[in-house]
């Protein structure tokens, strides 16, 4: 496939895989992304996963016949994109890797028989000529590994960009909800504690003319581009992509699930639409922590287990935790039978996170739901609108 008039694309689909490093859910396949530059000099940038390496390797050769790559760039030694390394140099020994120092140091760690390979190490502002096309190179540590480099090519105004601008699913497969909701769910799962490198690298990116953004994963982005780059600074900001609510609940005999759905029914009532619900103990726990990132506002719902926060909830709190949430109005709705410690312990969970509004009031229930349950409810309902 052509990305532009010199530039083609060489990656492959993967529909072997059921989770993507191990734990996110990929019903759409995963893609490994590789690109052909060709011009007075030949530029290939990065490999694909290993168990696809040689239907990647006739895609190059498919392109070039009988020429060979002068240059291998690496933006990113993950090994989804590295792991077909040894294969490649063993068909095309004379070609120089091209890579920044910290991703030396991984190659040395990841394949010890490349040691003797051509390598040119490259840093931030460094330049590479094909001839018509002039890669420039942009370093992005922690975006997500702290190796990245990505590179633009001034000349068709594309930005390789390693994993950022990324999502779930194969290239071969139409995505029934476009571009957006899977590289929600990618970036929060992936990248999402790296806000701050983030916003460094965007600030980078100020200066040049992006048209076509060529990522690691997922398609190719042409009319996309500006959608992305706005959502890439919403995202890296922690601010809410869009105001709305976000219940999340964790319920065992369904009294808690009952309040939750509850609420919902209030607010919607309210002529509040925007009301997203989720169940913690049955649900991708990644799609729950994209839309607690999507939205402005949040109600968590917990049973007590053990004297603790139920064990999905607790596990839906460190993940938004670990990836920085923030700059969120947070409602409680707790449940304990005879001592409720739910709400107690939530709140704990967040003290460290910047920007945290909690409304009132705490909704207690013990064990059924009652009138004054409701009331409390109708409460909670008022104050997040």
């Amino acid at each position: 496939m052509k990305v532009t008039e010199d530039i083609y694309y060489v990656g492959v689909n993967d529909h072997q895989i059921d989770l993507f490093e191990a734990q996110y859910e990929v019903p759409l396949g995963m893609a490994y992304n590789s690109y052909l530059i060709v011009d007075e000099k030949i530029a290939l940038t990065d490999t694909v996963e290993e168990n696809f390496k040689e239907e990647w390797l006739k895609n190059i050769q498919d392109i070039l016949q009988e020429r060979t790559p002068d240059y291998l760039i690496l933006h990113h030694m993950e090994p989804d994109h590295s792991s077909s390394l040894e294969r490649f140099f063993e068909v095309y020994p004379n070609t120089t890797a091209v890579l920044s120092q910290q991703a030396f140091n991984l190659l040395k760690q990841f394949y010890p028989s490349l040691e003797n390979i051509q390598t040119q190490i490259i840093k931030d502002g460094d330049t590479l000529s094909l001839g018509k096309h002039e890669l420039s190179f942009v370093s992005a540590p922690m975006v997500h590994w702290p190796e990245v480099m990505m590179s633009y090519d001034a000349k068709d105004k594309v930005l390789f960009s390693a994993d950022a601008f990324g999502k779930f699913g194969a290239n071969d497969v139409e995505d029934p909800e476009g571009w957006t909701c899977e590289a929600r769910r990618y970036y929060f799962g992936i990248v999402g504690k790296h806000g701050t490198q983030v916003q460094a690298l965007l600030k980078k990116l100020e200066g040049k003319e992006v048209e076509c953004i060529c990522s690691l994963h997922g398609p190719v982005l042409k009319e996309e581009v500006k959608e992305a780059m706005r959502l890439y600074q919403v995202w890296s900001s922690y601010e809410a992509e869009e105001e709305g609510i976000f219940i999340a609940y964790a319920s065992i005999y369904g009294h808690t699930k009952e309040a939750a759905e509850a609420l919902q029914k209030m607010l919607n009532e309210k002529g509040y639409t925007n009301v997203i619900i989720a169940d913690l103990c049955r649900e991708d726990i990644y799609e729950c922590v994209e839309n607690a990132f999507r939205y402005s506002k949040m109600v968590l719902a917990s049973v007590t287990y053990d004297t603790k926060v139920f064990t999905p909830m607790r596990e839906f709190i460190e993940h938004l935790v670990h990836r920085n949430y923030q700059k969120r109005t947070l409602g409680i709705i707790e449940n304990g039978s005879w001592g409720p410690q739910a709400a107690k312990g939530m709140k704990e969970m967040f003290e460290t996170s910047k920007e945290i509004n909690w409304v009132e009031p705490v909704v207690t229930i013990k064990g059924k739901m009652t009138e004054a349950n409701y009331s409390s409810l109708e409460e909670l309902a008022s104050s997040l609108l």
